[in-house]
């Protein structure tokens, strides 16, 4: 929707009676706003203003009806203002009580001790890359793989914990089970039987320290048994490769076309196991297809193993769900996903299910890391599955997904003219893709030193690959998308103007 164009809301209000059609709520004038653009000028003062904190977290919003009488304007303006800043995260409507701020605009970081301002090597990416993106400041973080942070569920999580808390005997505080609290265990088996269709058991569950904690656990197993490299996706995802080589495993590149991995070619890398998201894949968005999947499970059934990170799955929009590889070859796939998209990542819980000849190394290895995931937010989690509160949220959070991919896709039609989008059906992320042009780096150093984060596509890449970016639009508001697109057009248009 074109929220530049005048709504029946805006043409409804100027029938002024005499006198100011002001506010003493932050000094609102309506008279400021441009013809037709009234509830853009409301949301804009209103963002700004929890923003600098004058609205700071926790204050409530005048009722609509007050605001709009105050201001002299038609009571849908001031709707409309408040239903937009709600889908941006920052009020949430409380019935009767009223809206109240619940999450600022997030500001530009200052630079963590030891780490220079925007210090980001983007040409030779070193392990500590992500530390340093996520250390740079900017106005715009269109980084791939962030959650929308504000959205966390605190109302349902404080609930859920005060419930397990006051229900919570002495002896739960001291060391819990290495493989997860059984009462977790219990519900991630119901709730992947449910959502996924994968059919396991408590004791198939290993709960751990998210997905990157369950690379390093596999990795520790593979290279016991002899296994020196896992075959990777190419494109795909940088982290996951620094993972496996932090454990001591080469990281072969399997070609993606738009049927998936190529099966011919993981043959050719000799790898006896293979790193895939069959489900979304990253960053190019592919799903695996039928005839992909049977000769992945013939590769498999000769031996091979095939660690499935099952990224995305959950956040699809245009396109029914896909099986998970582990509900077809129970034997010959460690499955592994976490709350991290779905809730936060500060809460370092996921899920590892292995095949049972691996089970008893794996735990073992979990042990010996950390003895364990802490047992609290084992238990509250368990509990926000079984009362149906994450199918809640994970509805609500499709919905807000929906609506800032569509931003994302209009605004790289408007800025970046000839960009290829690829893997909008489903996931959190974009991957964009140019026939020509500067070297996606460059790019995407220049777009950082003026205040929008992105990821240069070649960073997952290590096979010669169209210059690209992959774009996150979950952590970010329409118009930080709209604005953070703009500028990297800009950038790509004036660096292509002087090649």
């Amino acid at each position: 929707m074109n929220r530049s164009k005048e709504s029946a809301s805006d043409r409804s209000i100027r029938s002024v009676p005499p006198g100011t059609p002001g506010s003493d709520f932050l000094r609102l004038d309506a008279t400021e706003a441009p013809p037709g653009g009234l509830a853009d000028w409301l949301t804009e003062r209103l963002r700004a203003a929890i923003a600098d904190g004058r609205l700071p977290v926790g204050s409530r919003l005048p009722p609509t009806r007050v605001l709009a009488a105050d201001l002299r304007l038609s009571r849908g303006v001031v709707i409309e203002a408040y239903r937009r800043l709600g889908e941006d995260g920052h009020t949430a409507g409380r019935g009767r009580n009223g809206t109240f701020v619940v999450a600022a605009p997030a500001r530009a970081p200052a630079p963590r001790p030891g780490l220079p301002r925007a210090d980001v090597h983007f040409a030779t990416p070193g392990t500590d890359v992500y530390d340093a993106v996520r250390g740079a400041p900017a106005r715009v973080d269109l980084s791939p793989g962030l959650p929308d942070l504000s959205a966390f569920p605190r109302a349902a999580w404080l609930a859920a914990e005060r419930a397990v808390l006051g229900g919570l005997a002495s002896r739960a505080f001291g060391y819990g089970d290495p493989r997860g609290e059984p009462e977790l265990r219990r519900a991630l088996a119901d709730w992947l039987a449910r959502t996924r269709g994968i059919r396991a058991d408590a004791d198939d569950v290993v709960v751990v320290a998210g997905v990157a904690q369950a690379m390093g656990l596999v990795a520790q197993v593979l290279r016991s048994e002899g296994i020196t490299d896992i075959a990777v996706e190419d494109p795909g995802s940088l982290g996951a490769r620094q993972h496996f080589r932090y454990w001591g495993l080469g990281t072969p590149p399997v070609p993606v076309d738009a049927e998936g991995v190529r099966v011919d070619a993981l043959r050719a890398t000799g790898a006896r196991a293979v790193l895939l998201t069959p489900a979304h894949q990253f960053p190019t968005g592919v799903v695996l297809g039928g005839g992909r999947r049977r000769e992945l499970l013939r590769w498999a059934a000769e031996g091979g193993l095939v660690f499935e990170d099952d990224y995305d799955a959950e956040h699809r929009y245009d396109r029914p769900p896909v099986a998970p590889l582990r509900s077809l070859l129970t034997d010959r796939v460690c499955y592994a996903g976490s709350v991290s998209k779905l809730f936060a990542p500060a809460l370092r819980v996921g899920w590892l299910l292995a095949p049972p000849r691996y089970r008893e190394a794996l735990v073992e290895a979990k042990r010996f890391s950390d003895l364990g995931n802490p047992v609290l937010p084992q238990l509250v989690l368990a509990r926000l599955l079984m009362s149906g509160e994450l199918e809640r949220h994970l509805r609500f959070l499709r919905r807000r997904h929906h609506r800032r991919r569509d931003a994302m896709i209009e605004a790289i039609a408007a800025h970046l003219p000839g960009a290829v989008v690829h893997g909008a059906a489903a996931g959190v992320n974009l991957m964009v893709t140019f026939a020509s042009g500067p070297a996606d780096t460059e790019v995407a150093a220049a777009a950082l030193e003026r205040g929008v984060k992105v990821q240069p596509l070649s960073w997952h890449c290590q096979l010669p690959y169209s210059q690209g970016f992959v774009l996150g639009y979950a952590a970010c508001p329409t118009a930080g998308i709209t604005e953070g697109v703009a500028v990297l057009g800009d950038v790509l248009s004036r660096r292509r103007a002087v090649s």
